[in-house]
């Protein structure tokens, strides 16, 4: 019996992008091949892409670069690119490594073994689609086809594309408009997953509040999706990323309030605390509305943790500009926040704003305080949770101490705990006692289990 080939998988980029690559993953399983241990030693290598910040298009040229010498030594090992980058600079990529021999775009992922059949027998090829095939997305999407790291817990992807015009962002022009998929499928979905035994979803989607509005003009269909979500037997933590402010509602609050499945978790992307500044990222809300929305789901969800999105350095920010965002975010009390550094890219507003642009020794600067002012605010908040009883679903062993589990409370508030019982594996359900808070993490201490794991079949973990 031939010895079957083997694929491994590198994903830059966002949860979106993780997805996609656990789709591939099933694709590759499903074409016959299995999962390599390592990348050196795999026969199909395959990038998934981000292009949402220059660095993601440097860290790519610089895996490219690794794997010529093995492309060299093993001629035979097929590269592919596939994502968001892919789509965007499409034959530039061969250009610059003529050694890969697929380049695919956000379009038509499901396409990827049939490429790589292709490559092998006519040599190095490009196929890019400028729109999506939406009967290849409807096959495409489920998540039972992916494979996942976390057998307990999966991504069920709700909506593709974008149809807001942020100055910033490149998402609507790689992914395209929005298309929602149909109400009912989703729903066979989250049950054949939890008849699987997936006990935690997270519903995926670019702006997840406006869900729907491309099926029906019957509006909201997002709270409706969570509430019906909620009632999948099975499925006892749902979360959901991300949702755009100036599109939350007061019924999809009340959604996450009055269903018992959805976590106590909203993350909500400020971006800037400067009026004027959200007004040139087209962002569509000020930030008093901002806050009136965060007011309202504080005051309607009990115990619920708030994360952010904000960007330092958007062209023309003066210092009094974002010294007014350190106001509003110390404000607003975050339990966590991504920061990022504005990245110019092709093709938006923000990428001709050239003479706006802010020297870097003061975006570092900027960034660093900012990071002050998070992370002050992060460990306010679990230091805050010291003493009470959680709720932790266990994801395994701490890479770094086996002798730790590692494990999220239904706020997505990362524990540590020393392992109280041989037992107690990934998948399992456990009370924890909170000892101590950091900016990052919670530590506590093992108190009970409430139920073992209820997945019935091993997924092997995706390698990125």
């Amino acid at each position: 019996m031939a010895t079957p080939k083997t694929f491994s998988i590198r994903t830059f980029g966002c949860q979106m992008n993780e997805h996609d690559s656990e789709r591939l993953a099933g694709l590759m399983v499903a074409d016959g091949l299995v999962a390599a241990t390592d990348e050196a030693s795999a026969d199909v290598v395959i990038f998934n892409t981000c292009t949402i910040r220059e660095n993601a298009d440097l860290k790519l040229y610089s895996a490219l670069g690794q794997m010529k010498a093995l492309k060299e030594e093993r001629p035979d090992m097929q590269i592919a690119v596939g994502g968001c980058m892919a789509q965007k600079d499409r034959g530039q990529i061969l250009e610059r490594a003529h050694w890969v021999d697929v380049v695919f775009g956000t379009h038509n992922l499901a396409s990827a073994p049939a490429l790589l059949a292709r490559a092998r027998r006519d040599g190095p090829l490009v196929v890019v689609l400028d729109a999506p095939d939406p009967e290849v997305n409807r096959e495409m999407a489920p998540a039972l086809y992916a494979v996942r790291e976390l057998a307990f817990a999966a991504w069920i992807t709700i909506q593709t594309g974008c149809d807001n015009s942020c100055a910033y962002c490149i998402v609507p022009s790689v992914r395209g408009g929005e298309i929602s998929r149909p109400f009912d499928d989703l729903l066979a979905e989250a049950e054949m997953l939890a008849a699987s035994g997936v006990t935690e979803i997270t519903v995926l989607g670019q702006n997840v509040n406006s869900y729907g509005r491309d099926l029906t003009r019957r509006a909201p269909l997002f709270s409706e999706l969570l509430r019906s979500l909620g009632t999948v037997e099975g499925i006892e933590r749902i979360r959901f990323t991300s949702p755009h402010p100036k599109d939350l509602r007061a019924d999809t609050i009340a959604a996450m309030a009055e269903t018992p499945a959805v976590c106590p978790q909203l993350h909500l992307p400020l971006q800037s605390g400067s009026d004027r500044v959200l007004k040139a990222m087209r962002r569509g809300y000020t930030v008093e509305r901002y806050r009136e929305k965060l007011r309202m789901a504080r005051a309607v969800i009990s115990d619920l943790a708030v994360t952010t999105d904000l960007i330092v350095g958007f062209p023309g920010e003066t210092d009094a500009e974002f010294d007014e965002t350190l106001a509003v975010v110390a404000a607003c009390e975050f339990d966590s926040a991504y920061t990022f550094i504005f990245s110019p890219r092709e093709g938006t507003r923000g990428a001709l704003m050239t003479e706006q642009f802010i020297p870097d020794d003061v975006i570092k600067a900027r960034f660093e305080r900012l990071k002050e002012v998070v992370d002050r605010s992060a460990l306010r908040k679990h230091e805050a949770r010291v003493g009470r009883r959680e709720e932790v679903l266990v994801e395994g062993q701490s890479r770094r101490n086996t002798s730790v589990l590692s494990g999220r409370t239904r706020q997505g508030k990362l524990i540590h705990f020393p392992v109280g019982e041989e037992s107690l594996r990934a998948g399992s359900l456990a009370l924890v006692d909170v000892t101590h808070g950091a900016p990052y993490h919670l530590l506590g201490e093992y108190v009970s289990t409430v139920r073992p794991p209820r997945h019935k079949v091993h997924i092997p973990l995706l390698t990125s």
